[in-house]
């Protein structure tokens, strides 16, 4: 009688150890999962965080670009207009 229940206590024990192990494994896989997952999600907020940047800086550049151009226009028709005013001011004083 003591060795059946000694055998019953260890299956016990055994059974109870399998199913914990089972439920480890399970909690584990569904954690990996979701862990893939948020890499995954990660990595897609990464390229597309990646291609705004790369789509600002060239929109700076371009801005930038456009910018200089746009002063040194404005400081050309300034000295024209400086020019201008002169001449007028000569053509004045002839008359």
């Amino acid at each position: 009688m003591n060795g059946k229940h000694a055998y019953d206590m260890l299956m016990q024990d055994l059974t109870a150890q399998v199913e914990q192990s089972e439920t480890d494994r399970s909690e584990k896989s569904e954690s990996k999962a979701k862990k893939l997952q948020a890499k995954a999600d990660a990595e897609g907020s990464l390229s597309d965080t990646s291609s705004t940047k790369d789509d600002d800086v060239k929109y700076l550049t371009d801005l930038t670009s456009t910018c200089g151009q746009k002063a040194s226009d404005f400081e050309e028709r300034q000295q024209l207009r400086t020019e201008e005013i002169e001449a007028i001011g000569k053509a004045v004083e002839i008359l």
